[in-house]
């Protein structure tokens, strides 16, 4: 049995669309008082469904014109540890999953250029002692990029 109803998954998709829509306007869309809805987005928080609230960042706007995925590979179990600690003090780094495969981790990562990439795989990703290999996929374009999920 799932802990989302129907009115929660209205809610969520919703706030996936426009966090900044006001509880009234919330209200009016899922015929709900504005106070339900906020004990409802109180509920998700507090339960973790919802773990935060964002601005949404035009990459290119701000001057990170490069998308690019890393592979990345060793084969001594305790590089992970140094590994794991430059990805999460690395504001190139945007994501981090744990694969399947030839490949220990893929990295998703924004930068300005192919030059602030070179510099990033130098000096932090291959400075890691024990880290054997990458292989390095650069974005040319995105036909489909979003953050919200069905649910």
């Amino acid at each position: 049995m799932s802990i989302l109803d129907e009115t929660d998954r209205g809610l969520l998709a919703l706030l996936q669309k426009n966090d900044r829509l006001s509880l009234a306007e919330i209200g009016q869309e899922l015929k709900l008082a504005p106070s339900t809805v906020n004990d409802r987005i109180k509920r998700l928080v507090r339960n973790e469904i919802i773990s935060g609230f964002h601005a949404k960042v035009n990459p290119e706007k701000v001057g990170l014109d490069l998308l690019a995925f890393v592979f990345v590979g060793w084969n001594e179990p305790q590089v992970e540890t140094a590994f794991l600690r430059k990805v999460a003090e690395s504001d190139a780094v945007l994501e981090c999953h744990h694969v399947t495969g030839a490949w220990n981790y893929l990295i998703k990562v924004r930068l300005a250029n192919t030059r602030d990439l070179e510099k990033f795989l130098a000096q932090e990703l291959k400075s890691i002692d024990g880290l054997m290999r990458t292989e390095t996929l650069i974005v040319l374009s995105s036909a489909k990029e979003v953050s919200s999920l069905g649910v």
